[in-house]
């Protein structure tokens, strides 16, 4: 069950349509609040408590009737399913990134299309950091030989591993979650290089003393390389053979921003031959489905796409999702989180 703002209970659940992977949320609610009823469809469910706020629209029409579909990374919204939607005036995106949705289509229709780039920084940067930490001091390989009964035996110069103070940290993407990574680093004693389309206003480059270079030249300097940018069809396999072969052989890749960035072909050759020194992905090129070599290697730290997985974080993107429906709803179109 689930209270309103009214004081008003109602239940909320979830159910699939035919054929399709298209969910919709149900509410009996009533509402006092004299304004228009909004008919909402979702692509995979989400936790309840997180869409109270919406509880005074008409939710649970089949996709066909639904005035706004709110749609998460891992459920294409391809042309097809557009045009299934007559009535359809919003896509509201769950997450930051939103290839997984056809915005020419969208575009073709006046279609309006919103992220929630907000909840997803400190999640994402935050795992970023964790993975830089876990692969350089190899946690997870440790812990694993421990449980296999395979680890070496304890000793002073056995089960060494690479510290990440004084090191460099090249950020390739200094938008929000960089930033917020690079503040991580600075605090860990890390010097900081990062790549963008553009060097960063002084200022801020001066917050987290990093300095700008170019895209080689971070590959050629940094121990760690960080991707935090958005994936579009030009930098897909952004790193790739030429990228790799220039990295430092103690460096270490790391990417929380989309698979389609790293041609894995490519970084399965440099890890096997050690031509850098590990990786740490928690986004995948062909995923769900992982390339089978890296379930193989021990310089090679995975992660199920969980950079915005907290629980915090998705209640937080449940909130941005709601902030821009009702925002759209009222026409204060300037205030939401507007990609199309």
């Amino acid at each position: 069950m689930a209270k309103t703002k009214n004081g008003v209970k109602s239940r909320i659940f979830l159910h699939t349509c035919e054929n399709n992977r298209i969910f919709a949320l149900n509410s009996d609610c009533t509402t006092q609040d004299a304004i228009r009823t909004m008919k909402i469809a979702f692509t995979t469910p989400l936790p309840d408590e997180g869409f109270t706020r919406l509880s005074q629209h008409t939710l649970g029409v089949p996709i066909e009737d639904a005035d706004v579909l709110v749609s998460t990374f891992d459920v294409p919204v391809r042309g097809e399913t557009i045009a299934r939607m007559p009535h359809l005036r919003l896509i509201a995106n769950f997450g930051v990134g939103f290839n997984n949705i056809d915005l020419d289509a969208c575009r073709a229709r006046g279609i309006r299309v919103t992220n929630t780039p907000d909840p997803v920084i400190e999640p994402t940067a935050e795992l970023a950091f964790a993975l830089m930490i876990g692969i350089a001091r190899r946690v997870a390989e440790f812990d694993r030989r421990l449980r296999e009964g395979t680890a070496e035996p304890f000793g002073v110069m056995n089960n060494l591993s690479h510290s990440l103070y004084g090191k460099t940290l090249g950020i390739i993407g200094m938008g929000r979650i960089g930033q917020a990574l690079a503040r991580r680093a600075k605090a860990c004693g890390m010097r900081i290089v990062y790549h963008n389309r553009q060097p960063l206003p002084a200022a801020i480059e001066t917050l987290y003393e990093a300095r700008y270079v170019s895209q080689d030249e971070l590959l050629q300097t940094a121990d760690f390389v960080s991707l935090n940018l958005p994936y579009t069809a030009e930098v897909r396999h952004l790193i790739g053979k030429r990228e790799l072969a220039m990295m430092r052989p103690t460096a270490y890749l790391i990417n929380t921003a989309r698979g389609g960035h790293i041609d894995e072909a490519a970084l399965v050759n440099a890890l096997q031959t050690r031509q850098i020194a590990g990786a740490a992905l928690d986004v995948f090129e062909h995923e769900p489905a992982i390339t089978p070599a890296l379930l193989q290697l021990d310089n090679v730290l995975l992660s199920p796409h969980t950079g915005t997985g907290t629980w915090e974080g998705r209640l937080a993107m449940c909130e941005n999702v709601c902030d821009n429906i009702l925002l759209f709803e009222r026409g204060e179109h300037d205030k939401m989180n507007l990609v199309l």
